[in-house]
């Protein structure tokens, strides 16, 4: 959502996967900011409301011939420029700096030095050293002139460099992450300090500008929403109620992919707290028939999303607008939300999974958001918190938390289990200290011994992580007591599982969820 009356900060999107994270850590210090694709920058005019730029990482090599640039346009606007990752190669090469392909890569934690002062690493270094998160090949050897080096890390030699004069910024890591110590000082260093922008951007006033723009958007139509029950559609539904009132459908579809119980909590809970109306659609045979032997999730993906338009379409015949609770995460792993080269990581059932021809006209007024600014947003508009606090759960439901083929019964298993982990999480107050927790049903027998008998059965796999907005993550740090009771009890009480594993792995390398 544009706002062109407020001072902001202007990023320019080269297609990294975490690019988001530096507007959404930019509008945690009150400062508003934009991004903005390569293709759009000829678009952008010189104003007194655009106070600096910020140049993200991206997964191309500047060392190639399609490599993108820095277009004359950026400069001609004379603010202060910051450039990261690629951003920083991007910013070296213009001025005449050498770049090239380092023989060692860095991607994790990296120790950098301090070398001199500078307004850009200002409280960032404790005892001149400070750990890092980096991510790429290609390296700055040599600095343009005018510009001096900060710090370097064992590999990179001009880690931070700078040009105080005409207040231009290169950090070879990514500030925008959680695993950079102390990264947001350097984007308030940049913001406030060197581009000297007012705080004057909020969530409580977005609540109200995204209210206004649906008003706009819709006018006197009715909109249909996706209603999960989970923290996204229930913010997404609650908007909208705010919006237009009686003109909003919500529509509840059973797909039989759900947690244990969770159907009924829904209808429940929202045919009590929300004035429009709610259906009920049970089409968890329709589901299961349309999925049986798919085992590729990409395909079982778009199966899903097709069938929710599908029946979107059917029970809302002349609706012109469909809501949905699409999150910023979901289209930056989906496709790039700028048109940025991102690279795609799956396709969400509610982006990537969506038909071609789709007869709706979308309303995603949270696609900008991160899961904690959605619950933020969603006290704004009064949900109940039972609701906000539920750890996410993918609109494909436990068809992604079971590898290869579903079937009722493996559905039927995982729940039971699922519903253990969580139980057993709540009663030892643990559910809130955890991002996302859950079970899976991996597509693996094992033997086990059961009351002295042979048993060939399925392998349960728990996950449990921590994160701040879902772009990243790290496995909950269980105690041995706790994960040997959950095991314990999964084992005893679900038929069809004798194993039960714990997954350490964080994202990156791999996803939160499995498929």
């Amino acid at each position: 959502m544009k706002q062109n009356n407020l001072q902001k900060i202007v990023i320019v999107d080269y297609g990294s996967q975490v690019t988001q994270l530096i507007a959404r850590k930019i509008r945690e210090l009150g400062i508003y900011s934009e991004i903005v694709n390569f293709n759009q920058i000829k678009k952008i005019k010189k104003n007194n409301y655009i106070k600096g730029i910020i140049l993200s990482g991206g997964p191309l090599t500047i060392t190639k011939k399609n490599s993108l640039d820095l277009p004359n346009q950026i400069l001609n606007l004379e603010k202060p420029i910051l450039g990261i990752c690629y951003g920083h190669q991007i910013l070296a090469k213009k001025f005449r700096g050498k770049v090239k392909i380092s023989k060692t890569r860095e991607f994790g934690h990296a120790e950098i030095k301090s070398i001199r002062k500078s307004l850009i690493t200002k409280n960032f270094f404790k005892n001149k050293k400070n750990s890092v998160w980096m991510s790429h090949q290609d390296i700055v050897t040599k600095i343009p002139e005018g510009f001096k080096k900060i710090a370097s890390t064992e590999n990179s030699k001009f880690a931070i460099i700078s040009n105080e004069k005409k207040k231009l910024y290169g950090v070879q890591f990514h500030p925008e992450v959680t695993h950079t110590e102390n990264g947001k000082t350097i984007l308030r260093n940049f913001v406030i300090d060197i581009c000297k922008t007012k705080k004057m951007w909020s969530l409580k006033k977005q609540k109200d500008l995204i209210i206004n723009e649906i008003k706009n958007k819709v006018r006197n139509e009715k909109v249909i929403c996706a209603l999960s029950g989970g923290v996204d559609s229930s913010v997404v539904a609650f908007l909208l109620n705010k919006a237009i009132g009686k003109k909003l459908k919500c529509v509840f579809i059973n797909t039989g992919l759900l947690r244990k119980n969770e159907a009924k909590d829904v209808v429940k809970t929202f045919k009590k707290k929300l004035k429009s109306s709610l259906m009920y659609v049970d089409a968890s045979k329709l589901f299961l028939n349309k999925l049986k032997n798919i085992t590729d999730p990409e395909i079982k993906r778009k199966i899903i999303g097709k069938l929710f338009i599908n029946l979107f379409e059917k029970k809302a015949k002349k609706i012109k607008f469909l809501a949905q609770g699409t999150l910023y995460p979901d289209l930056i792993e989906s496709r790039s939300v700028t048109g940025s080269p991102t690279s795609k990581i799956k396709s969400h059932h509610n982006v990537g999974g969506l038909p071609k021809n789709l007869k709706f006209s979308l309303i995603e007024p949270l696609k900008t958001l991160f899961k904690d600014e959605v619950r933020k947003l969603g006290k704004e508009l009064s949900v109940p918190n039972n609701i906000l606090q539920r750890h996410p759960f993918p609109g494909p439901g436990l068809a992604i938390r079971i590898p290869g083929k579903i079937s009722k019964y493996k559905i039927k298993v995982l729940q039971e289990a699922d519903f253990i982990f969580i139980e057993e999480l709540k009663k030892s107050n643990l559910y809130h200290k955890i991002w996302q927790a859950y079970a899976a049903l991996l597509p693996l027998k094992t033997v086990g011994v059961m009351g002295d008998s042979r048993t060939y059965e399925y392998t349960c796999m728990l996950r449990a992580v921590t994160s701040h907005d879902g772009m990243t993550a790290d496995f909950y740090n269980f105690d041995k007591t706790f994960i040997q009771k959950v095991s314990n009890r999964i084992i005893n009480s679900v038929n069809g599982i004798n194993r039960v594993l714990y997954d350490v792995t964080s994202k990156p390398p791999s996803t939160i969820e499995l498929e």
